[in-house]
């Protein structure tokens, strides 16, 4: 008998509960309450390979969900430069010539330095190998492997990335 009455009485608290928390999350949509909470989240939830001090992020960039490998070189992101979404950003490289344990623990550590020089857009997907400059309000298009220096105020795409188009100012 106890057991019935127990199981009885947790089910019924169960369905307030429930009932409660529905009534106050859709009262609380209503109201706003979590819009202004996600207009204040910002996302900068990136991955750092390496040494962070190697890495300088302007205050203005927004690089979302980011990898950055630090192992062979600094990554400089200028100013109102933004990402998509999972862009790669590395300057480490391994020597396919050699082989096993010496493949995988040899690597240079300087000299695979990346600039992404301000107002540039990396779409999602984008994967960009060091050394190399991605110059001012230049845009590297969703899914692009950049190995060489992109011009300023050019589009590039593809695997290699080549430029696509010259950005000419609708201003």
């Amino acid at each position: 008998m106890y057991t019935i009455v127990k199981n009885y009485f947790k089910s019924k608290l169960e369905s307030w509960i429930k009932l409660y928390f529905d009534i106050y999350l859709k009262q609380s949509l209503v109201q706003g309450y979590f819009d202004q909470r996600i207009k204040d989240v910002s996302l900068k939830q990136y991955l750092v390979f390496g040494e962070p001090e190697r890495l300088r992020l302007s205050e203005t960039c927004v690089v979302n969900n980011a990898l950055f490998n630090l192992s062979s070189g600094n990554i400089v992101i200028g100013e109102y430069v933004f990402f998509g979404h999972n862009v790669c950003v590395i300057t480490g490289t391994h020597d396919y010539k050699n082989f096993g344990q010496e493949r995988m623990n040899n690597f240079p550590t300087e000299g695979n330095d990346i600039v992404v020089e301000e107002g540039a857009w990396i779409a999602s997907n984008a994967t960009i190998i060091g050394p190399c400059k991605i110059g001012k309000n230049s845009v590297v298009a969703a899914g692009a492997v950049v190995k060489c220096d992109v011009p300023s105020y050019h589009v590039v795409a593809g695997i290699p990335a080549k430029i696509v188009k010259k950005i000419i100012s609708s201003k």
